[in-house]
């Protein structure tokens, strides 16, 4: 999440915390598609969270233990500026794509450490940012300059 937006939601994150910690961790199940097209001509599709308010930005994928391999979480900021992540009570070690407003990606933060507190930048102004298990881009050849598919992002 931005630095911007740690400030406007540090309080809702405390109390956001108190509740998972008591309720047991409640997951949004509403996945989208989403699909990559590499640069080498690959597609991957994936389903995924989509983030689009502060709390759910804040929870992201804190306090999960697995996550299929086809699953992710995408982070809609709502507009293009310069973000920052962490893996603050986050278990599992994500590659974080960070995405501009065309699709594009524009940064790949591989295999980040769990429950780091440490702030991931994005580089450059970006409108998004996508999680997947760590490994992921590797994997599948993902690199900047592929795109992604997802009705969030225009042409």
């Amino acid at each position: 999440m931005s630095l911007s937006v740690l400030s406007r939601i540090r309080p809702a994150f405390s109390a956001l915390c108190f509740v998972v910690l008591i309720a047991g961790a409640v997951y949004a199940q509403a996945f989208e598609t989403l699909s990559i097209a590499t640069q080498a001509g690959q597609r991957q599709a994936f389903r995924v969270e989509v983030a689009r308010n502060d709390a759910d930005r804040a929870q992201g994928l804190m306090f999960r233990r697995s996550m299929p391999a086809d699953q992710g979480m995408l982070f809609d900021f709502g507009r293009v500026e310069p973000v920052s992540m962490w893996m603050q009570n986050t278990y599992l070690p994500l590659d974080m794509l960070f995405i501009r407003a065309d699709g594009t990606i524009a940064r790949i933060a591989p295999n980040t450490e769990p429950l780091s507190t440490r702030t991931i930048p994005s580089g450059e102004p970006v409108l998004s940012v996508l999680e997947l298990n760590a490994g992921t881009a590797a994997r599948l050849g993902i690199k900047p300059g592929d795109r992604v598919e997802h009705p969030m992002f225009k042409r």
